[in-house]
């Protein structure tokens, strides 16, 4: 479908408003939708004007609110982009940092038939990459009911079900912790300047700002989180070996696909052979053949370490 400069300034308007709406739950402004989609407040004025002559919005006086068809519409874009960020997730090699950015762009160029048959291609996921809900072709949403993560208390546990991916700088810092959706968690520690969890057999320290950003579902008491003892691949050292736990679900696409051809799979034993004058990347033996990982793509592997 055409790409028109009008329609992606009318649809990031769309989304804009609709995630106030629906998300955020504070009134869009004219200031606002100029921030979000960046045109000036006239753009921004006469933007919102238009909107209101199709139908899509309704105003009285500095205030606008989502007519029916502008819901729905909204709905379209946002389940355009969400199912895009699934998509590259899930079936492309493309780095987490630039799932957002290419939707983005791809949420402006689909028929609604198109976003139904790459739905499907997908197996109708009901989640993004990020736990936020994907609307249905009928405009129906299951939300992830989770909960802030800064809400916890020390010895709770939880299983996370949102990272938030706004604004960029806080959502890097969750990418750079190797957290992820559907990742269990056990508090260690809550204060007002950080908060410490132990993950995958790993130690997390964030500040409260940044933990309001996860959202988790509380855990029982007598859980038992099952990969509390393990440890990075790269943690071995050579001469070393451990017993692969699984590959972090982190890892997706054409990246986990590789690694599952290099024969890491859940029980293989990997030896640590050698390391490379610089540290990185480290040679590994795994069934019988010699393999070079780098160490972005050993901290995607859980291991549980072999006695010498």
């Amino acid at each position: 479908m055409n790409q028109s400069p009008d329609r992606v300034l009318t649809e990031d308007a769309l989304k804009h408003i609709y995630k106030c709406e629906e998300e955020y739950h504070r009134r869009p402004t004219v200031q606002s939708v100029a921030g979000a989609i960046q045109i000036t407040l006239a753009q921004s004025t006469d933007l919102i004007i238009k909107m209101a002559s199709r139908d899509l919005l309704t105003t009285n006086g500095d205030e606008f609110r989502l007519t029916p068809a502008g819901r729905d519409y909204a709905l379209q874009v946002v389940r355009a982009h969400r199912l895009w960020e699934r998509y590259l997730a899930d079936e492309t090699g493309f780095a987490e940092s630039k799932w957002h950015e290419l939707a983005d762009h791809y949420e402006h160029t689909m028929s609604p038939a198109e976003i139904n048959a790459l739905s499907a291609k997908l197996g109708h996921p009901i989640y993004d990459p990020h736990g936020d809900p994907i609307p249905t072709a009928n405009g129906e949403i299951v939300p992830h009911s989770g909960q802030p993560l800064s809400g916890l208390q020390v010895k709770d546990m939880a299983r996370i079900v949102h990272l938030e991916d706004e604004p960029e700088t806080v959502y890097a810092q969750l990418v750079a912790e190797g957290l992820y959706v559907g990742m269990e968690v056990h508090l260690t520690e809550v204060t007002p300047a950080r908060i410490r969890f132990r993950s995958d057999g790993h130690e997390h320290t964030l500040a409260p700002i940044f933990a309001s950003n996860i959202s988790v579902v509380p855990l029982p008491k007598d859980y038992v989180i099952t990969t509390s003892d393990c440890e990075y691949l790269t943690a071995l050292k050579p001469g070393e070996s451990g017993k692969v736990v699984n590959i972090s679900p982190a890892s997706r696409g054409v990246e986990r696909r590789r690694l599952m051809d290099l024969g890491i799979l859940p029980g293989t034993v990997i030896a640590a052979e050698m390391r490379s004058p610089s540290g990185d990347p480290t040679a590994y033996r795994i069934r019988g053949a010699l393999i070079a990982l780098r160490h972005e793509q050993g901290n995607l592997v859980n291991i549980r370490r072999l006695s010498t």
